[in-house]
């Protein structure tokens, strides 16, 4: 599936994964869960479509919901990109299985956990619309401070969506497999 130039598949590809990322950001958000299920559509094309397309998903359903339901998602645009591309070329290097998957989100996780934390913390004070936004609060008032609890918090979140977004990507591939 992966491909140099621009097709109707790749486009129809990336639109269907905004709306998956659109989908899971909205149900993280109306549960409240410190997790943000907002990138399975990215790591999806990433995996499938390689690192450049990677970066398309979260930049465009970032600005979506950044403009309609959650302004945080448009400034969290950036921390997409850098999943995009972080998980595109992890996946085209190693194509980890089963408890790889592990250490792959670790790995695709720490790049774009600095960047949202430096976000977090620098831009918004570490309140956001994330149900992690408590901790973040909670944990500036230890010795970490600001940035330090930002980086903690989102470490452990984002490693927790991470894996979460690897299994369900890894699960719509195989269902596109058997077709």
């Amino acid at each position: 599936m992966k491909s140099g130039k621009i097709s109707v598949h790749n486009l129809c590809f990336i639109a269907f994964a905004i709306c998956i990322n659109f989908i899971g950001g909205q149900i993280a958000l109306f549960l409240k869960l410190p997790i943000y299920l907002d990138s399975i559509g990215t790591v999806f094309t990433a995996i499938t479509l390689g690192p450049v397309y990677g970066m398309l998903p979260n930049v465009l359903s970032g600005l979506l919901m950044g403009m309609t339901v959650d302004v945080y998602s448009l400034y969290y645009a950036p921390v997409g990109m850098i999943l995009g591309f972080v998980t595109g070329l992890v996946y085209q290097k190693y194509r980890p299985k089963k408890w790889w998957i592990l250490a792959a989100a670790a790995v695709i996780t720490i790049p774009a956990t600095i960047a949202s934390a430096c976000i977090t913390a620098f831009l918004f004070g570490g309140i956001t619309s994330s149900g992690s936004a408590v901790l973040v609060q909670l944990l500036a008032k230890t010795p970490l401070g600001m940035v330090g609890s930002s980086f903690v918090v989102q470490f452990v979140t984002d490693y927790i969506d991470r894996v979460i977004c690897l299994y369900f990507a890894s699960a719509l591939i195989q269902a596109i497999h058997k077709k």
